[in-house]
């Protein structure tokens, strides 16, 4: 069970509009990544608004923040505020964490390749023994080889290396690392299943985005979407895995550069307001 602590911020860079605009965009990334794994995508993003991109517990400049998953998104709200969220994979599941939490502060939520958790308690503590094992890993053989092994696992196949971030990805620790997994990791974050009522009850503005060759998380945007209801929608995006915003980026944008461009058009906080 996580302890109580006082609530810490987040290192964050802010990024400020290109054109004026409603919104305030924070974007939180992937395992191993920081928060510059954005940079390619901050052309489309800041034309909607101030872009906030935060390093996540245990990575970048946040190797030392030692969180678990509550912990993390009560920092996320401290550093991002009122504002559109975007989370990648790992990042996909602080942000939603934050929204079942405080979901008065999610103006609306763009989830890439995300979970809500495992909700079988057998499969989740298999996952966690597998995290643990990781983390160990991690901790035995450093980043550097760890990077090696990490990016040639299948679920990064077709991610161009020129947009991997490998030079980024070894600013991390392998303690950060380490914490990150044993304490954010899948198989210790509590399954949010049960609680993604409360989106729906609020009418939080969602959208799920998932590569066609990334079948599994298919398979669970269909369920969330499903579970969120009908301000929900999910788009696959065709010949991208995992990693679907930097294998192909300017697919991404087409799909996600509309959605906002839609959710302009509403009057700040519109859907929230709507719901209560």
């Amino acid at each position: 069970m996580e302890q109580s602590r006082p609530v810490v911020g987040l290192p964050a860079r802010t990024h400020p509009a290109t054109d004026p605009a409603r919104h305030r965009i924070v974007t939180v990334h992937g395992f191993t990544q920081t928060g510059r794994s954005w940079d390619p995508l901050l052309p489309l993003l800041r034309r909607y608004g101030e872009v906030v991109t935060v390093d996540a517990p245990g990575h970048g400049d946040a190797s030392d923040l030692d969180l678990g998953h509550g912990e993390a998104a009560d920092a996320l709200l401290a550093t991002g505020g009122n504002a559109v969220y975007v989370g990648y994979s790992m990042g996909g599941r602080l942000c939603l964490r934050l929204a079942v939490d405080h979901v008065d502060a999610v103006e609306a939520l763009v989830l890439v390749s995300a979970t809500a958790g495992i909700a079988d308690p057998e499969a989740r503590r298999q996952r966690q023994d597998d995290d643990d094992d990781l983390a160990a890993r991690i901790e035995t053989i450093g980043v550097d080889a760890f990077l090696t092994e990490w990016l040639a696992k299948p679920l990064f196949a077709r991610l161009p290396a020129a947009r991997a971030g490998t030079e980024d990805r070894r600013r991390n620790t392998a303690a950060g690392l380490a914490s990150s997994l044993r304490r954010c990791g899948t198989g210790a974050q509590e399954p949010l299943w049960d609680r993604l009522e409360v989106l729906r009850a609020h009418a939080v503005p969602t959208l799920v985005v998932t590569g066609a060759a990334d079948p599994r998380f298919v398979e669970i945007g269909d369920r969330l979407v499903d579970a969120i209801g009908p301000t929900a929608e999910h788009v696959t995006v065709a010949d991208a895995g995992h990693v679907v915003h930097l294998e192909r980026p300017d697919a991404w944008s087409a799909v996600v550069g509309p959605w906002l461009d839609r959710l302009s058009d509403q009057p700040p906080s519109a859907a929230i307001s709507s719901g209560e």
